[in-house]
């Protein structure tokens, strides 16, 4: 429910927004820690840090409740939605960021 869950969607976004620039901040701060670990830049472990906090099992029942009463939208949806939308996901992730996944507008919420 689109309109249920705008509100907590928006702030979703948001949030990933100000936790990213946070990043980029620090990162210009202190360059030393712009390296890459396991082969991943702190960019690309940011946005992955951010889908593995989504992760979840959920059963069928309780899902059907939560479209219909909770005003979050499912985790797996959480996960997804903010850093599709974000300007610098493509650009962190290149490619591999428009694998199966149709063309999203980027957006800016603040």
């Amino acid at each position: 429910n689109g309109e249920l869950t705008l509100g907590e969607n928006i702030a979703d976004i948001g949030g990933v927004s100000i936790a990213y620039e946070a990043l980029q901040r620090r990162i210009r701060k202190h360059p030393e820690i712009n390296v890459k670990m396991d082969g991943l830049t702190p960019d690309q472990r940011f946005f992955i840090g951010w889908a593995q906090g989504w992760r979840m099992n959920m059963r069928d029942q309780t899902l059907k409740w939560q479209v219909s009463n909770d005003p979050h939208s499912p985790d797996n949806f959480r996960a997804q939605l903010p850093v599709y939308v974000h300007e610098s996901f493509e650009k962190v992730f290149g490619e591999l960021s428009k694998k199966g996944n149709t063309k999203v507008k980027k957006i800016k919420i603040w």
